[in-house]
């Protein structure tokens, strides 16, 4: 029988994220929250870094839902909506959704690194790299 009344909160410090997880070329994920690190069994949480004018690999996450919160910088997020590129341009304090299996990127077109913090609806950092879906796209 579990104890709901006396679970175990857990601290993990910003220079405790480890980058032991799964990576899209062009950015670098760090997870803190995971079924691997604290035990988590419907979370993932981490915080994902772009470098200046770099664009991630198209990728999704499998079957989860995906937020993500705009810490720094003007990161876009790319998808396709039929055969038209839809780019989100967006600010610190804004926040993307990403529904199950939705290809899509990200873009860091500024002169600083872009940071967001993640979260996703599973205990594992699921990411399917894919082949690439768009044309380039010519940078400001």
């Amino acid at each position: 029988m579990t104890d709901h009344w006396h679970g175990e909160l857990r601290h993990i410090r910003g220079t405790d994220l480890t980058g032991e997880t799964s990576q899209t070329l062009g950015m670098t994920r760090l997870e803190a929250i995971s079924g691997k690190t604290v035990g988590s069994s419907k979370l993932w949480t981490g915080k994902t870094l772009v470098a200046p004018a770099t664009r991630s690999g198209d990728h999704h996450h499998g079957e989860t839902e995906t937020s993500i919160y705009v810490v720094s910088g003007n990161p876009v997020f790319v998808f396709a909506e039929g055969d038209a590129e839809v780019r989100l341009k967006t600010e610190p304090g804004d926040f993307i959704f990403v529904p199950p299996y939705a290809p899509h990127r990200e873009e860091n077109p500024g002169e600083t690194e872009a940071v967001v913090v993640i979260s996703r609806s599973s205990q594992e950092g699921i990411v399917v790299n894919l082949p690439s879906l768009w044309a380039p796209v010519d940078r400001p």
